[in-house]
């Protein structure tokens, strides 16, 4: 028997649902966690086993998961609260008998679920601990308050032992126990070189993200039909599903944009690179990121990304040397576009070609062996 087994628990908010006899999940959260797994022994899931609306999945390549399973909970009105903190014992229960189990924890934060999971983890400070933080990190942003507490928790030397919080982002002032840390989409061998761009054709806009309010699609569609009103030829690509897609949709129609604006909703990876591989600009104009994923993998091909100043993404755009940087606000989001589209070729194919190099760091090679190292080094 193999000494030092590497015994690996995944405490998150993600859930896991059995389907024909396989596990499930969030299908970009199950790219991830395969990679996690291979470098673990044994590993073991706790999550809750259902979701009360639908999201985009698939299987896990790892066949061997054990699971914890615990309710759904949710604290957004007064009947779900209750419920959740009734079933909390039995939460608590499964959680302590899951880390007594494992020789590395892993938290998928922010969630109820690894909120709970941050407070019990003191209870085990010689356990071997991890955060893959896939929100806002920004000290300065206004979070919900179980975000703060669980950020607290974590980001404390007193509090929380043996643990590294992987962030995204690089910030001021923070405690040996947060490391900056990346995500990726693409292999080392889909890097492109960079091709010229015509920016004085037709603009191509490609926007990838859940059609949810966070994500301001409608302000999206919004920003390129102003465009095409000033006299821009632009034309915009939107993959994602959510609750407002019906209500995009309907924009479009209602304002004759059929021709210049083209709504696909979920659609497979190899789908959006072919889209992404000659897009002049990926845009998100969103509220909160973590590793903002879409923006990433638009400027991986060269495509100049277009984001609101949340989150890390005044680092990740350098300030607006590899990107264009937007107010939240309509007009001004569309005044600042037009600015950086009115100054010409070159300035814009330098930007693509800043984007393209920086975000080729960033791939998944590279991810799985900085995985490898969190897994076996610590």
């Amino acid at each position: 028997m193999k000494e030092n087994k590497i015994k690996f628990l995944v405490i998150t908010y993600t859930p896991l649902i059995k389907k024909n006899g396989e596990y499930h999940s969030y299908s970009p959260y199950v790219d991830e966690m395969d990679v996690w797994f291979s470098f673990a022994d044994e590993y073991r899931i706790l999550s809750p086993n259902s979701y009360p609306t639908r999201f985009l999945s698939k299987p896990f390549k790892s066949k061997d998961i054990r699971s914890y399973h615990i309710p759904f909970i949710a604290f957004n009105s007064f009947l779900m609260a209750l419920k959740s903190v009734l079933v909390l014992p039995y939460i608590l229960f499964q959680m302590i008998r899951a880390m007594l189990w494992a020789n590395h924890i892993h938290f998928r934060s922010p969630g109820n679920v690894t909120l709970i999971g941050s407070i019990v983890q003191i209870l085990f400070p010689f356990k071997k601990k991890s955060v893959k933080y896939a929100g806002n990190w920004d000290p300065n942003s206004n979070q919900p308050i179980s975000y703060r507490i669980q950020r607290a928790i974590f980001r404390s030397t007193f509090l929380s032992k043996n643990i590294k919080v992987l962030v995204y982002g690089e910030w001021d002032n923070e405690t040996k126990n947060i490391t900056p840390f990346m995500s990726a989409t693409y292999q080392e061998n889909e890097k492109i070189y960079h091709n010229l761009r015509n920016y004085e054709h037709k603009l191509k806009f490609v926007f990838i993200g859940a059609m949810v309010v966070g994500k301001r699609p409608k302000l999206t569609v919004k920003i390129v039909e102003s465009l095409i009103k000033r006299g821009f030829n632009a034309e915009l690509h939107m993959f994602g599903d959510g609750v407002l897609i019906n209500e995009v949709e309907q924009y479009v129609i209602d304002n004759e944009l059929t021709d210049a604006i083209y709504i696909y909703g979920n659609r497979d990876k190899e789908t959006i690179k072919n889209c992404l591989l000659d897009a002049h600009f990926s845009i998100l104009p969103s509220k909160s990121e973590g590793w903002p994923k879409a923006i990433a993998e638009g400027m991986f091909f060269g495509a100049i990304p277009i984001s609101t100043k949340i989150s890390c993404l005044p680092w990740i755009l350098d300030n607006g040397n590899r990107g264009i940087l937007i107010d939240e606000a309509f007009d001004e989001a569309t005044r600042t576009i037009e600015e950086e589209l009115n100054k010409g070729n070159d300035y814009l194919n330098t930007m693509s070609e800043k984007a393209l190099n920086w975000a080729q760091q960033y791939t998944l090679d590279r991810l799985e062996s900085e995985i490898e190292k969190v897994v076996k080094d610590g």
